[in-house]
C-alpha cells in the first residue's frame, strides 16, 4: 500500500510538472506580456488602430516594419485620391493603391480608401475642365464606380466624400457643389454602394472633433442623409490637433454623431506642437494622445483610430504649418516617443 502511495504521489507529481511547463510554453513572455503592440490592445476592445502610409517609404525596412507590425489597418495617404488614380481622363494608374492592398493582405490589415471625392489633390483634366452638369455627374459616379469595384471585397471603408464643408457650417463651394449642389454628395454614396455593398462609407471632415458651427453643419447632413436613406455608415473625424487643445466638447460631439446610428472613428490623429519639442510639449502631447484614445473607447461607436502617419520624419505638418511638427508618435529615427506609451495605454482602456 505504501509503495502504490508513492507511486501515484509520483505520477501525480509528474503530471503536475508537464502541465506547468506547457502552461509556461503557451504563456506570452514577460516581455511581449508587458510591450504588447498598439494593434494587439486595440484588438482586445474590439477597434483598430489604424496609419496613413507613405507609399514612396515602403521600401525602408524599418517603416515597413513599424507599419505592419503596430497597426491593424492602413490608409492609403495619397495613393488613393484622384489624381494619383486617374492623372488623366480614362486612363488609371493603379500601381500604387494596389501596393497598398498587397501589403495589407500580407500583413493581415484591414485597408481604410482614402478619399473618392474631394475638392482638392484632383487631376488637372477635371480641375480645369468644363463640363455641362449631366457630364461631371457622370464624370463622378464613374469614377466612384469604377475605384470602388475594382477594390470589392478588398478595402472595409470609404471616405466617400471629403472635407466638403466651410468653417461656418456651410458647404464648401467645391467644383462639384458648385455645378450639382448639395446632391452630389448622396450621389457620390449611392455609387459606391452599389460597386461595394459590403464596404462601410463615410463621410470625413476636419475641425469637426468639437460642437462648433462645422460639425454642426456636419450633423444636420448626416441627419439628413439618414433620413433620406442614403447609405452613409460613418463618420470620420480628421482631429489634426494641437498639443494642449483636443475640445472638450469631443465626447459629447462624437456621442451626438453615434446616437444617429452610425460609426464614428478618428481617422487622421496627430497632435502638433511649436518646435523645437522639450520635455514638457511632449508630455502634454502624449496625455492629449491618451485622452483622445479613451474618447474613442467611451463611445460604443467608436469603432477605430487612424494616425496621420506614425513618424515625425514623414509628417505633413511641417510644410502647411510652419514652425510646427513633432506631431507623431515616433520621432525622425523611428524612435517611439512619450506618446506612443500613452497612446497605448488610451487604447487599453480601464
Amino acid at each position: 500500500m505504501k509503495l502504490l502511495s508513492l507511486r501515484s504521489a509520483r505520477g501525480a507529481a509528474l503530471v503536475a510538472s508537464a502541465a506547468a511547463l506547457a502552461a509556461t510554453l503557451a504563456a506570452p513572455s514577460p516581455a511581449a506580456a508587458a510591450n504588447p503592440t498598439l494593434r494587439e490592445v486595440a484588438n482586445r476592445t474590439g477597434r483598430f488602430v489604424g496609419t496613413a502610409v507613405n507609399d514612396g517609404r515602403l521600401g525602408d525596412a524599418t517603416y515597413a516594419n513599424i507599419a505592419k507590425s503596430e497597426f491593424s489597418s492602413v490608409t492609403a495617404e495619397n495613393a488613393m485620391k484622384w489624381g494619383s488614380v486617374e492623372p488623366n481622363r480614362g486612363q488609371f494608374n493603379w500601381a500604387a493603391a494596389d501596393r497598398l492592398v498587397s501589403f495589407a493582405q500580407a500583413n493581415g490589415q484591414k485597408v481604410y480608401g482614402h478619399t473618392l471625392v474631394w475638392h482638392s489633390q484632383m487631376p488637372n483634366w477635371l480641375a480645369n475642365g468644363s463640363f455641362s452638369n449631366t457630364e461631371l455627374r457622370t464624370i463622378m459616379t464613374s469614377h466612384v464606380t469604377t475605384q470602388v469595384a475594382r477594390y470589392k471585397g478588398k478595402v472595409q471603408r470609404w471616405d466617400v466624400v471629403n472635407e466638403a464643408f466651410n468653417e461656418n457650417g456651410t458647404l464648401r463651394a467645391s467644383k462639384f457643389y458648385s455645378q450639382l449642389g448639395q446632391s452630389y454628395i448622396a450621389d457620390a454614396f449611392r455609387a459606391a454602394r452599389a460597386a461595394d455593398p459590403s464596404a462601410k462609407l463615410f463621410i470625413n471632415d476636419y475641425n469637426t472633433e468639437g460642437t462648433n458651427a462645422k460639425s454642426d453643419g456636419l450633423y444636420n447632413l448626416v441627419k439628413s442623409l439618414k433620413a433620406q436613406g442614403v447609405p452613409i455608415d460613418g463618420v470620420g473625424f480628421q482631429s489634426h490637433l494641437i498639443a494642449g487643445q483636443v475640445p472638450s466638447t469631443m465626447k459629447a460631439n462624437l456621442q451626438r454623431f453615434a446616437d444617429l446610428g452610425v460609426e464614428v472613428v478618428i481617422s487622421e490623429l496627430d497632435i502638433r506642437m511649436a518646435t523645437p519639442a522639450d520635455a514638457t510639449k511632449l508630455q502634454q502631447q502624449a496625455n492629449d494622445y491618451k485622452t483622445v484614445a479613451r474618447t474613442c473607447l467611451a463611445i460604443a461607436r467608436c469603432t477605430g483610430i487612424t494616425v496621420w502617419g506614425f513618424g515625425d520624419r514623414d509628417s505633413w505638418v511641417p510644410g502647411t504649418f510652419p514652425g510646427q511638427g513633432a506631431a507623431n508618435l515616433y520621432d525622425t529615427n523611428y524612435q517611439p516617443k512619450p506618446a506612443y506609451s500613452a497612446f497605448r495605454d488610451g487604447l487599453a482602456g480601464s
